[in-house]
């Protein structure tokens, strides 16, 4: 049990360090910077990379679900998405309940 809370108060004090510099640097990045533009590029790419595993190679409950439903429930959170003027929230209420609707279904 103590080994959890260790856990959980390295992992705080890591995000709050990380929050706190970047509350720090705010005010001192050119936002139309070369290196911002790398950041973001950089940050992009991870989510992008993160999002095509779980769909392409998902792990625990996910697992149990066909490719092409995954893909399906991708493409109407996509979609869903833009038709909402890109609301995230929509987007992602989406995709779980097209994930939910057709594990249900099968």
């Amino acid at each position: 049990m103590l080994e959890l809370w260790l856990l959980v108060i390295a992992a705080a004090l890591g995000t709050y360090l990380w929050r706190g510099l970047g509350v720090l640097l705010s005010g001192r990045i050119k936002v139309n910077s070369e290196l911002f533009n790398w950041v973001a590029c950089v940050a992009y790419a991870m989510v992008a990379g993160l999002i095509s595993r779980i769909v392409i190679v998902p792990g625990g409950m996910l697992a149990q679900t066909a490719l092409a439903e995954r893909l399906v429930a991708c493409a109407l959170a996509v979609a869903a998405y833009y038709l909402s003027r890109r609301n995230l929230l929509v987007g992602v209420g989406a995709g779980v309940a097209a994930i939910m609707a057709m594990v249900a279904l099968h």
